[in-house]
């Protein structure tokens, strides 16, 4: 059985209009379907776990997603069953890193299309990240510090629906990045790599943890991070003036940050990461609260993905 997800706020309000021009192909299809609109935040995770709870046995249930990398997250959360589950994704939101990551069509009805006719799937891994006692699984990255902070103010910001107008959206993160940079302040990162190796940054501005190259819209900040790999990638900037950060920052569009110095990259399965100061931290572009200690690993699971 086909269910679609529709986050009708993706693309500042698009997603309902994007939606309302492929129900049509859909019933051209004569498909069987159920479609389910997101109506507040979190919800998303309660109609998956309704979904994949109330599932027949041996039943395939294919999630098609209609929205953003948050909204994405949302469904992963809500997963309870992973056996006979596969996702679908049309992109909707306005950095769209994990269609990015995957070479995914971003024209709606061109996704849809090969959603419904591909037999391939792809297996994700999915990482986790732990918290004061709570946990949340992630698809694309996680992260502390920075990084973030920017995913916290681009959920308020004015400016991600003017640019989400303006078809600029994917923008909305660096310029909100540039801005937050004078508010910055660095911290002491302690990184435990797979419990054995412990390393040390002053001045951090930030520690990404990633499933994917790409975050924030086309920041390729792990150049070889696969979501299939069975490992983690890290990214860490730190002993930076600000002003150095500034002339950095726009070549992780290109992965190019990765040669300079302040910048360093590992792999591992789990990673501990302690700051001197509390710091924002995020899942998958979703801002979450503010933390000295987090982890994060591996579920140990996967989920198919239509390619």
């Amino acid at each position: 059985m086909y269910a679609f997800i529709i986050n009708p706020l993706s693309r500042s309000g698009k997603g309902l209009q994007i939606w309302h021009k492929l129900q049509p192909l859909i019933k051209q299809q004569k498909i069987e379907y159920t479609s389910h609109f997101t109506k507040h935040e979190g919800h998303a995770t309660k109609i998956v776990a309704d979904l994949s709870t109330n599932s027949k046995n041996g039943e395939e249930l294919i999630l098609i997603v209609l929205g953003g990398d948050g909204t994405i997250n949302e469904v992963l959360n809500g997963i309870h069953h992973f056996d006979n589950l596969k996702i679908g994704y049309i992109p909707t939101g306005s950095s769209n890193d994990f269609a990015r990551s995957h070479k995914l069509p971003t024209q709606p009805a061109k996704a849809l299309h090969k959603i419904l006719t591909s037999t391939h799937t792809k297996p994700l891994d999915i990482g986790q990240l732990t918290y004061a006692d709570q946990s949340r699984k992630f698809m694309v990255s996680a992260g502390i510090g920075f990084d973030a902070a920017v995913c916290q103010y681009a959920a308020i910001s004015k400016w991600k629906a003017f640019l989400n107008k303006i078809k600029l959206g994917k923008l909305t993160y660096v310029g909100i990045a540039l801005a937050r940079l004078l508010f910055s302040t660095p911290s002491t990162l302690s990184l435990t790599l797979d419990s054995t190796t412990t390393l040390r940054f002053e001045n951090a501005y930030f520690a990404a943890i990633m499933n994917h190259p790409y975050e924030g819209g086309g920041l390729k900040f792990c150049p070889n991070a696969q979501p299939s790999d069975g490992v983690l990638d890290v990214v860490v900037a730190y002993q930076m003036s600000k002003l150095r950060v500034l002339g950095v920052l726009p070549l992780a569009f290109k992965g190019w940050h990765t040669r300079c110095k302040g910048v360093k990259t590992f792999t591992c399965k789990h990673v501990l990461i302690e700051s001197e100061l509390a710091l924002p931290i995020h899942t998958d572009g979703e801002a979450l609260c503010v933390q000295k200690t987090v982890t994060a690993s591996l579920d140990g699971r996967r989920v198919g993905l239509i390619v």
